[in-house]
């Protein structure tokens, strides 16, 4: 197994976390892994993305050009990753503040609404766990033992009482995304 993941929108929106918290996952399965984070001077509101491999064999560079996924969280990432979806590949997206949804016929396309679930659980800071909830629902890649131990292990120490809270918000998004 081999998936070469994007995960792409502003700062701010837990992007580069996300991303963290995906590798560092993949190393508790035993996973070969690497995490590559992208971003402007800017620390929220500029764009960030981060690139993500988690894969059974040696990986032989972090640099890719196209993905098997690309997780979209703003339409600036959609006008530029859109397309660097292998065909075949997956593209999950939050609509909101997405003008023009994905348009392309060769890839499987999910929407996951985490703004408004993470609204509806009074907590803006968990969208980017029911981001990868959803993801994690369509392409189990990782176990959710293994998820946990990944929270336990890019949190600091004094934010581990929020784990549950984030174990929660991967479960909603799990249960909200849909294929359109």
């Amino acid at each position: 197994m081999k998936e070469e993941i994007i995960i792409a929108g502003f700062g701010g929106q837990g992007v580069l976390s996300m991303g963290k918290i995906l590798a560092y996952s993949g190393i508790m399965q035993g996973q070969e892994v690497t995490w590559m984070p992208a971003y402007g001077p800017e620390m929220r509101g500029g764009t960030a993305n981060v690139t993500v491999i988690l894969s059974d064999d040696p990986i032989s560079s972090p640099i890719v050009s196209s993905y098997d996924t690309a997780i979209i969280l703003n339409q600036q990432s959609m006008d530029k990753f859109e397309k660097t979806v292998k065909p075949g590949g997956l593209l999950l997206y939050d609509p909101n503040g997405i003008l023009t949804p994905p348009t392309r016929s060769d890839i499987e396309i999910y929407k996951i609404e985490a703004a408004s679930e993470a609204s509806k659980m009074n907590n803006s800071r968990l969208f980017n766990m029911i981001v990868l909830g959803g993801f994690l629902r369509i392409k189990p890649i990782v176990k959710d033992e293994n998820l946990a131990a990944g929270l336990r292990k890019s949190l600091p120490e004094r934010h581990h009482k929020l784990i549950p809270l984030n174990e929660q918000a991967v479960e909603r998004g799990k249960q909200t995304v849909y294929k359109v």
